[in-house]
């Protein structure tokens, strides 16, 4: 074997090059398949091509580091700085980004399959449509700031976004199916046309967001094992716009609707037992089936709606809900308050 060494460290597989001082260095095309390089000063250095899956990285320096077309699958990169770094095409399957800083860095067509990025700040400059990573199937994002992120038109199918930080992300038409969100913060994110089918938004914020021809529904028939599957519950939805969304059977017990547009929206057999659905407008939405118990429907708008074997038991009205024409709210066991 041929050994390779750079400013005086031997570069092979398996090579313990941990606090190793390597910034600028030229490693491209390198094998450091499983070498230890925790706490590295790798700056700059060139890893076009590197072969660095299963390598420790952790605290690792790898600020514009030109990565390339690197290999590293499921190489550990905890706590590691990679701001600015070039990570186009990069194979990160299975990686360990946790608490990594990736601020401004690359990661065009990259492949994030699996990878866990819980608690990394990626805030990432503008992405085109089409060099965006090619794979986010079951990618971890829990608590990751990832503010301005856009993912227009790609699949993060299963991918996990617990307590992330996602304001002003930009997600319409993504596939979010069976996507976690819990507890995210959403505010004001463009979801417009995403497919949201299982997704997990229990306690998210979606405040200001726009879901206008989102899909939460499996579409299969009410009482079947898919039905309830949408995750809403207790979320904060507040002004949130789900116009002409698919919510068919979706579970939004407790949630706060406050002014939320639901104009047109499909509804049946969703629940909204206990939901804050103060000022919210339903204009001509299907609400068929759906379960209103002891919700707030002060102030709503509800005008031309179907609320056709819809169960308004201890609901909670005003004088200025606006019912469907010859609907008796009273009768149909809704109380009014001031």
């Amino acid at each position: 074997m041929v050994v390779v060494e750079v400013n005086g460290y031997t570069i092979e597989p398996g090579a313990h090059l941990g606090g190793a001082t390597l910034g600028q260095a030229n490693l491209s095309g390198a094998n450091l398949a499983g070498a230890y390089l925790s706490v590295a000063y790798l700056s700059e250095a060139n890893l076009r091509g590197a072969n660095l899956s299963g390598a420790n990285l952790e605290g690792a320096n790898l600020t514009r580091a030109y990565l390339t077309g690197a290999n590293l699958k499921e190489a550990d990169l905890t706590g590691a700085n990679l701001a600015r770094a070039m990570l186009g095409e990069v194979d990160l399957r299975g990686a360990k980004i946790v608490r990594a800083n990736l601020r401004g860095a690359n990661l065009y067509w990259a492949d994030l399959t699996g990878a866990d990025f819980t608690g990394a700040d990626i805030i990432l400059p503008p992405l085109r449509i089409d060099r965006l990573p090619s794979n986010l199937g079951g990618a971890k994002l829990a608590r990751a700031n990832r503010q301005g992120f856009v993912f227009s038109q790609t699949d993060l199918t299963k991918a996990k976004f617990g307590r992330a930080k996602l304001e002003g992300a930009k997600l319409e038409g993504v596939n979010l199916r069976e996507a976690n969100f819990r507890r995210a913060n959403l505010t004001g994110a463009n979801l417009a046309g995403a497919n949201l089918a299982r997704a997990n938004l229990a306690g998210a914020n979606l405040r200001g967001a726009d879901l206008e021809a989102a899909n939460f529904s499996d579409d299969q028939p009410v009482g079947s094992a898919l039905h309830g599957v949408g995750g809403f519950r207790a979320a904060y939805l507040e002004g949130a716009d789900l116009s002409w969304t698919n919510l068919r059977g979706a579970d939004f017990e407790g949630a706060n609707l406050t002014e939320a547009n639901l104009r047109g929206a499909n509804l049946e057999g969703a629940l909204l037992a206990g939901a804050n659905l103060e000022g919210a407008t339903f204009y001509g939405a299907n609400l068929e089936g759906a379960i209103f118990y002891g919700a707030n429907l002060k102030g709503a708008n509800l005008k031309e709606a179907n609320l056709q074997g819809a169960d308004l038991t201890e609901a909670k009205a005003n004088e200025g809900t606006i019912w469907p024409d010859g609907f008796d709210p009273k009768a149909a066991g809704v109380i009014f308050e001031d």
